[in-house]
């Protein structure tokens, strides 16, 4: 019972996030037509944002890889792991 009452507030937190994800593109897009100051500082703090978020994944990434091994390739050739023949 106690989880169906924090599925409301979750909600309004993913709306007002998407609200704001919406705004700042469209900021973005203002400020590259000549918007005002203020504008222009929302859409830096876009793009900041998004770049933070792309750093993020990327170490993300390198983390989950496994280490390479020269030797083998790791690769059995097939889809399913099986070599074909």
């Amino acid at each position: 019972m106690a989880r169906e009452r924090w599925f409301p507030v979750v909600g309004a937190v993913l709306i007002v996030v998407l609200l704001l994800v919406v705004g700042g593109c469209g900021c973005v897009v203002w400020a590259e037509r000549g918007g005002p100051k203020w504008v222009r500082g929302v859409a830096r703090v876009t793009l900041g944002a998004g770049r933070v978020a792309r750093w993020g994944r990327r170490n993300r990434n390198r983390q989950l890889l496994p280490t390479s091994n020269p030797g083998n390739s790791g690769d059995a050739g097939g889809v399913d792991g099986s070599s074909g023949s």
